[in-house]
């Protein structure tokens, strides 16, 4: 008798077999692998013994890429081959790379490309490929330690990574050949490593805040952690603010100390950053640091810093933070006293400042059991068994949030927003929409990202049109837009026409991200602007309104105006229509709905007429009983 394998939902075949699977960190100062094994999660370390791998990639002309601690020391010898901190550039535009503050030690070429490329030995590159080097030493260092190739990876992102950021992140990943279970944002892997690792210290349970102040970017989330279930309540942060930021000031105090013009050259740069990193991860454990520089005109310069100044100096980048930690809790509509645990994640958080400030904003100190550098890349590696099939058994659920709303472009230049920021995803909305012309047989759909209520305030995601909507009279038509997030915050959209079934679809994957603080500058406008924005959104659309009555109106006119209307009763309308079009410039939204009204009640007789006239046409040699 023949035999069924049978195996439970999620679970292997042969559940006996245990999937590899691993969690990567991919960091803007250092990268991470973990997995888990015979129950634990840990990181892996190379075969020095080494956990953390720097995230820098050195190119030469005829020789394999050299990545991590190798690279690194190559830096400063030869800065323009020698690519660090690949995460800050990713999936953002040239122009929005060389804002991102201080003068960058590379050389990018094409000014007018979309996707920066560095000029360096190997070739010119992107970031995504600076990125999948990284992950290829990452993904061989876990295959080499568990003996075989991996069944998938979870990578972990910055909450406030957009779409172009995680899906840049996703391409370096198949540029490694990895297959990618899910991206996880940052500060959601904190949690379901301090949930699972913790439970006896009681924090798995209740709201957390996560501060996450890594090498390049700042998160801050608001979690609810209840049976397993880790909601995000809200997420905010700033995608171009972390360590690298302190170490930019400070080289920019030594070499305006050592009386260095803006002239500085690539290897001055990189010295200058390599002192502050050296001098300010010094101060997190001594009183004063020294910093010494080289200069190219033969001159030696040093000073010694005290860690009040460093303080002072740094003050300003960590307010950022806290500011949007202040969003965040409002966000989440949750007071300061309702914060249960504040958990402390990456790097930069090891800064007695930045602990001590943290500490006064929520009135407790941050929990950092487990090392600041290693909890992402754990609670990727606890999603990574999970989602494997490892652990069928296991109840965690993530609900993650995405930062900003989502919808699209309708007329008048309005933005009609599907997804409101802040949604759990995964997610998908659908809303019906309709032709404003008759006869129209196709619709441009235009893609948006923002909280105003204007396009021109928004950012724009995508354009597709879809064709061939049969040619009904205006409003007749019926287009259902759907919007779908899935797991990893990547956005698709469709269109389809619901009578003929014609459909369109776009993957959402602009070729760079955000610019510097433009999410907390979109959110600080939709605050301070709500009250014009509304005003606005009236007046569109009620011209909106009056430009459709008009439309349909000379139409109708067209058609039968001559058979059903008289002299004087047609000028009347005309008069009406002549002065509702006559408002349609103005910023007063009373005045154009009141135009538009005085018309409608103009023409009433007529529309009551054509009704009739249609009706009897209808009927027009049919038996009564046929309408039965």
């Amino acid at each position: 008798m023949p035999l069924l394998q049978i195996a439970e939902p999620g679970q292997s075949a042969a559940p006996h077999q245990h999937r590899l699977a691993a969690g990567i960190d991919l960091g803007t100062t250092n990268s991470l692998v973990a997995t888990v094994r015979s129950g634990v999660a840990e990181t892996l370390p190379d075969a020095q013994g080494r956990h953390l791998l720097p995230s820098v990639v050195r190119f030469g002309a005829a020789a394999a890429p050299v990545v991590g601690y190798h690279a690194q020391a190559a830096a400063l010898d030869d800065p323009l081959n020698t690519i660090a901190s690949a995460k800050r550039l990713i999936g953002r535009g040239l122009a929005e790379v060389k804002q991102l503050g201080g003068r960058l030690p590379y050389v990018f070429v094409n000014p007018d490309a979309a996707v920066p490329r560095i000029h360096t030995a190997g070739g010119d590159l992107t970031p995504v490929e600076v990125s999948a080097e990284i992950l290829k030493t990452l993904a061989q260092r876990a295959e080499d330690t568990l003996g075989g190739p991996l069944a998938g990876v979870v990578i972990t992102v910055p909450a406030y990574f957009d779409d172009a950021q995680r899906q840049a992140t996703k391409d370096a990943a198949t540029l490694a050949g990895l297959k990618v279970f899910r991206l996880l944002s940052e500060p959601t892997a904190a949690a379901v490593a301090y949930g699972l690792d913790h439970a006896d210290a009681g924090t798995a349970e209740g709201i957390h805040a996560i501060y996450d102040l890594g090498g390049g970017t700042f998160d801050i989330s608001i979690l609810r952690l209840t049976r397993g279930v880790y909601e995000v309540l809200a997420a905010g942060g700033d995608s171009a603010l972390g360590g690298d930021d302190f170490d930019r000031l400070l080289a920019q105090w030594a070499l305006e100390q050592a009386s260095v013009n803006d002239g500085a050259d690539h290897r001055t740069l990189r010295q200058a950053m390599q002192a502050a990193c050296t001098a300010k991860e010094q101060l997190s454990s001594t009183p004063t640091a020294d910093l010494v520089l080289n200069l190219p005109d033969g001159r030696h310069w040093s000073a010694t810093l005290d860690r009040a100044a460093f303080e002072a100096l740094i003050d300003p980048l960590i307010d950022r933070s806290l500011a949007a930690c202040r969003r965040a809790l409002r966000d989440a509509r949750v007071r300061v006293p309702e914060v249960d645990a504040v958990v402390l994640v990456g790097g930069s958080t090891r800064i007695p400042r930045v602990r001590e400030r943290v500490a006064a904003l929520f009135g407790r100190p941050p929990l950092a059991n487990i090392d600041p550098d290693r909890v992402v890349a754990i609670g990727a590696a606890i999603q990574a068994d999970l989602l494997a099939g490892n652990r069928p058994g296991d109840n965690l659920l993530l609900l993650d949030v995405i930062p900003l709303s989502l919808g699209i472009e309708t007329m008048g230049g309005l933005v009609e927003r599907l997804i409101p920021r802040n949604s759990t995803i995964p997610v998908a909305r659908a809303q019906t929409f309709t032709t404003f012309k008759d006869g129209q047989t196709a619709m441009a759909i235009h893609v948006l990202q923002g909280e105003r209520d204007l396009v021109d305030d928004c950012r724009s995601l995508a354009r597709f049109e879809l064709r061939g909507i049969p040619p009904l009279v205006a409003g007749a038509a019926r287009i259902q837009v759907s919007f779908e997030i899935d797991a990893d915050g990547l956005l698709r959209v469709a269109a389809s026409e619901l009578t003929s079934g014609i459909t369109a679809r776009v993957e959402v994957k602009p070729s760079y991200g955000l610019t510097d603080g433009e999410i907390a500058a979109m959110l600080s406008d939709s605050r301070q602007h709500a009250g014009e924005d509304q005003l606005a959104r009236r007046v569109r659309e009620e011209r909106v309104e009056a430009q459709r009555v008009l439309e349909s109106l000379r139409a109708a006119l067209t058609r039968d105006g001559d058979a059903l209307l008289d002299t004087a009763e047609r000028t009347r309308i005309e008069d009406a229509m002549t002065a509702l079009a006559a408002t349609l410039n103005s910023i007063d939204a009373k005045r154009i709905g009141d135009a538009r009204r005085a018309l409608e009640q103009a023409c009433a007789r007529y529309v009551e007429r054509r009704m009739n006239h249609s009706i009897q046409s209808a009927m027009a040699g049919q038996r009564v009983d046929a309408f039965e």
